[in-house]
């Protein structure tokens, strides 16, 4: 079926959450690889953990919760300076090099793009902004709006009720494979943006394409 509209994860699609690291190394030395990637699985089990107990807490704040809990782990001193300087990095996060290139191109195709995150608008809105994005999306989602993190199917819901199309007519895009799992299900043509070669969750569920950067997704959606 044809795809009409394309809907992008942001965090770890378009923007590298790793790449707060390199701020993290200046500050904790010898340690700031290890502070990402702790950092990011704390964020993203804290958003699972809620909804599952039909709670919420906005990304912003679950973010700041999985900085605290990961300088914990490490034994490291988050002064409030040093605290205050990685949420501010967070808000400007680096974008992937080919990214601004394949929106344009999608964009100039006559697509309709839209961000689906779980990030809050505000996070959202420095993110593009750093990253130079600016006009390029038709809607910027957040769950903040229906307050479940993906994978809960009212996030996911976001997209056709935005587009006002049915969801088998529009795209996702996702560098998360728990992400793509969640969005097949809901009804999504789906996309990995396998950037790592990471092996999918076994879970019964498949993306329609996969490919290791987003310029893969042209041919994707030109199929």
């Amino acid at each position: 079926m044809t795809i009409r509209a394309i809907a992008f994860d942001a965090y770890g699609t378009l923007f590298d959450v790793y790449s707060v690291g390199a701020l993290a190394e200046q500050l904790f030395p010898g340690s700031g690889k290890a502070l990402a990637e702790i950092w990011r699985v704390a964020q993203i089990d804290y958003t699972r953990i809620l909804t599952l107990c039909g709670r919420y807490r906005n990304f912003r704040l679950l973010t700041e919760d999985g900085l605290v809990h990961a300088c914990k782990v490490l034994k490291l001193d988050l002064t409030a300076d040093k605290r205050q300087q990685l949420m501010d990095q967070y808000d400007r996060l680096e974008a992937f090099p080919e990214n601004l290139e394949v929106l344009k191109a999608l964009k100039s195709s006559g697509l309709k793009l839209a961000i689906l995150s779980n990030g809050t608008p505000a996070m959202l809105e420095n993110a593009m902004q750093a990253a130079g994005y600016q006009g390029l999306f038709d809607h910027v989602l957040s769950v903040d709006t229906v307050k479940k993190f993906k994978t809960a199917p009212q996030a996911y819901q976001l997209g056709p009720d935005a587009f006002g199309m049915p969801v088998t007519e529009i795209g996702f895009v996702s560098s998360n494979g728990w992400d793509v799992c969640g969005a097949t299900w809901f009804g999504y043509q789906t996309f990995w943006v396998n950037r790592a070669g990471k092996v999918l969750d076994e879970l019964g569920v498949q993306p329609k394409g996969e490919g290791r950067s987003l310029d893969d997704l042209l041919a994707f959606v030109a199929a």
